[in-house]
């Protein structure tokens, strides 16, 4: 984990905390990231979703075109992680309500 506190690292975190529109985080991920990165990560956002609302891994396999080891990833991240994904789902629950 020490490789997750880095000045650099903690640079990116800091230019991420700046980023105040949807457009202005869209513009940084263009530029920062490949196509192919930003899709994994929607995905992995997506699966989150799903394992929330209580959906099984062959189903979110299929539905989102993931491995069932990267849904297991993500699962253990949902429950014993650092609590992003919860922070980032409760915030979009709280939005739709």
């Amino acid at each position: 984990m020490e490789q997750m506190h880095t000045d650099s690292v903690q640079r990116l975190y800091r230019a991420f905390a700046r980023l105040t529109t949807e457009e202005d985080c869209a513009r940084f991920l263009e530029d920062l990231c490949t196509i192919k990165e930003v899709q994994d990560m929607a995905q992995r956002l997506d699966t989150a979703v799903l394992l929330d609302q209580g959906k099984n891994y062959q189903s979110i396999a299929k539905e989102v075109g993931i491995s069932t080891a990267t849904i297991s990833r993500v699962s253990r991240c949902l429950n014993y992680g650092s609590g992003g994904y919860r922070r980032v789902l409760d915030d979009i629950k709280e939005e739709k309500s």
